[in-house]
C-alpha cells in the first residue's frame, strides 16, 4: 500500500455497494411486475345500463385488451333493459369471433338480461345467472314502448328471430325459447333459463362461477378450448381478476347515449338560450345553453333519431324564439306543446327500445306551459294598464295654462312644459285637463270641469 493511501485492505468502495443494491432492486421489480403481468387472470368488465355505441365499443376494446394482457377468459357482468339493435348485432359478432373465451354473467341479484341482453347472453362461450335475476323480453318495439304496425312489424320480427335462433343454435342453447323470446316477449327467471338450457350455470358469485365453468369445453375461433380457471387465484386462493374501465370518451358517450339526458339537455339548451336572448348581457344562461346545445346535438348523433319528433322540437324552438318579436304567450304554448310532441316522438324507431321518460317530459313541458300562460298574463296586464309615461300617461291629469295666445300654447303639467292647443278659448292660469295627445311632444287639452263648477 503508498504511504499517502487511505483505503483499509478487505474493506469494499460504499459507493459500488449503493450501486449494486440499487440494480438489484430494480431488477427484482422488473422480474416482479412481468410475473405479474404473465399471470393467469380474468379480464371483467360490468354493463349497467342500455346498450348503446358506447357500450358496443366498450366491449370491442375489452375483448381485444383481454386478449393481448393474456387473460383466460373476459367476464361481462350484466345488467340491461335492452337498447340498440345496431349495437347488439357488433356485441354479437366481436363474441362470436373473440380469440378468447367471453362470459357472460347476468347479475347482481335483481339484474336482468331484457331485449338486446338476450342476443348478448345467447352469444356468450359460457352464459350464467346469479340467482333473483331474469332474461327475456326480446320482442322488437317502438321507442315508445307500444307495437309496431304493418309490414315493418312482420319484417323486424322475423328478422330479429332469426337472428336470435341463430346465435342459439351457434352456442348449443335452446333455439325454441329463444325465437318464442323475440315472438312472444316471454321473460323467464334464472333456474327456469337453466332447466331449459338458455344459460349454463347459475352461480351466486364469480368465485363460485368460475368453480362451474372449470374444464368446461367451448369453442373459441374454431378451436375446442377447455377453461382452465384452475390458475386463476393467488396462493391464498383470492381470484385474481382485473376489471378493466372504460375511457373518459366512453364514459362520456355512455352518459350522452341516454335518451333521458339527451332529452335533459336539449331542454336545458332551450331554456338557456330564450333567457339569454330576452335578457342580453346575462352570459351564462348563453353559455350553459350553447354547451347543452353541442351536447345534446351529439347524443342525437349516436342515438336514432325520429324526424318528425325533431321536426316537432324545433318547431317548438322557432315558436318560443317568435315570442321575442311578438311577446303574446300564444305563441310560447304553441312551442310548448310542439316540444312536448317533439320529445314524445323523438326515439320512437325500430330500430331501438329507447325513450325520454314521460315524467321528466311532462315536468318540463309542464313548466314551460307555465311560463308561457304567465306571460300572457303579464303581457295582458301591461296592456290593460294605463300608460304612464309621454302624452298618453298624461290623459286625464290636471294641468296650468303658462302662456296662450290663440287656439294653442303652452300648460305646465306635473311639473313640466308642454305644447298644447284647445278648441276652447282659455288664459293664463286657467286649469286644464289633457284631453290626448297630437303627436309625440304636443298635447290636446280642455278647460277642466272642476274649474268649470
Amino acid at each position: 500500500m503508498s504511504k499517502g493511501s487511505t483505503r483499509r485492505p478487505g474493506r469494499p468502495n460504499r459507493g459500488r455497494v449503493r450501486e449494486l443494491g440499487i440494480v438489484t432492486i430494480a431488477a427484482a421489480l422488473v422480474v416482479w411486475a412481468s410475473s405479474g403481468a404473465d399471470a393467469a387472470h380474468l379480464a371483467r368488465i360490468v354493463i349497467d345500463g342500455t346498450i348503446n355505441p358506447a357500450t358496443a365499443d366498450f366491449i370491442h376494446e375489452s375483448i381485444e385488451r383481454a386478449h393481448g394482457d393474456g387473460a383466460l377468459a373476459l367476464v361481462i357482468e350484466l345488467d340491461t333493459p335492452g337498447g340498440l339493435l345496431t349495437s347488439t348485432k357488433s356485441i354479437v359478432k366481436d363474441i362470436l369471433a373473440a380469440p378468447l373465451p367471453v362470459v357472460v354473467y347476468v347479475a347482481p341479484s335483481g339484474a336482468g338480461a331484457g331485449s338486446a341482453g338476450v342476443f348478448i347472453t345467447l352469444a356468450a362461450h359460457v352464459a350464467a345467472m346469479a340467482p333473483g335475476t331474469n332474461i327475456g323480453a326480446a320482442h322488437p318495439v317502438a321507442g315508445g314502448g307500444q307495437d309496431i304496425g304493418g309490414d315493418m312489424r312482420e319484417k323486424l320480427e322475423n328478422f330479429t328471430a332469426s337472428f336470435s335462433e341463430a346465435i342459439a343454435q351457434k352456442r348449443g342453447r335452446n333455439t325454441e325459447w329463444a325465437e318464442r323470446a323475440v315472438r312472444e316477449s316471454v321473460s323467464i327467471t334464472e333456474r327456469e333459463a337453466l332447466e331449459k338450457r338458455v344459460v349454463d350455470h347459475v352461480a351466486g358469485s364469480l368465485e363460485e362461477l368460475v368453480k362451474q365453468a372449470t374444464g368446461r369445453k367451448v369453442e373459441v375461433a374454431g378451436k375446442q378450448v377447455a377453461l382452465a380457471f384452475d390458475g386463476v387465484r393467488d396462493p391464498d386462493g383470492t381470484l385474481r381478476v382485473v376489471t378493466l374501465e372504460m375511457r373518459l370518451k366512453q364514459k362520456v358517450l355512455n352518459i350522452l347515449a341516454d335518451p333521458n339526458v339527451a332529452g335533459l339537455l336539449m331542454m336545458a339548451a332551450l331554456a338557456g338560450l330564450y333567457i339569454e336572448f330576452s335578457n342580453p348581457g346575462l352570459v351564462f344562461p348563453g353559455v350553459v345553453g350553447a354547451i347543452s346545445l353541442l351536447l345534446a346535438l351529439t347524443a342525437f348523433q349516436v342515438l336514432p333519431i325520429n324526424y318528425t319528433g325533431l321536426v316537432l322540437i324545433l318547431l317548438g324552438v322557432a315558436l318560443i324564439l317568435g315570442e321575442f318579436f311578438v311577446p303574446s304567450g300564444f305563441l310560447g304554448m304553441g312551442g310548448a306543446t310542439a316540444l312536448i310532441l317533439g320529445a314524445l316522438f323523438l326515439f320512437d324507431t325500430p330500430e331501438a327500445d329507447l325513450m325520454i321518460d314521460r315524467g321528466i317530459i311532462y315536468t318540463i313541458g309542464g313548466f314551460l306551459l307555465v311560463v308561457m300562460l304567465l306571460l300572457m298574463w303579464v303581457v295582458g296586464s301591461a296592456l290593460r294598464q294605463r300608460p304612464m309615461l309621454g302624452g298618453e300617461g298624461l290623459v286625464g291629469t290636471i294641468g296650468e295654462v303658462h302662456a296662450w295666445e290663440g287656439g294653442a300654447g303652452i300648460v305646465r303639467v306635473h311639473g313640466e312644459e308642454w305644447q298644447a292647443e284647445s278648441s276652447e278659448p282659455l288664459a293664463r292660469g286657467d286649469a286644464v285637463e289633457v284631453l290626448g295627445h297630437v303627436g309625440t311632444l304636443r298635447l290636446r287639452v280642455g278647460r277642466s270641469k272642476a274649474s268649470q263648477g
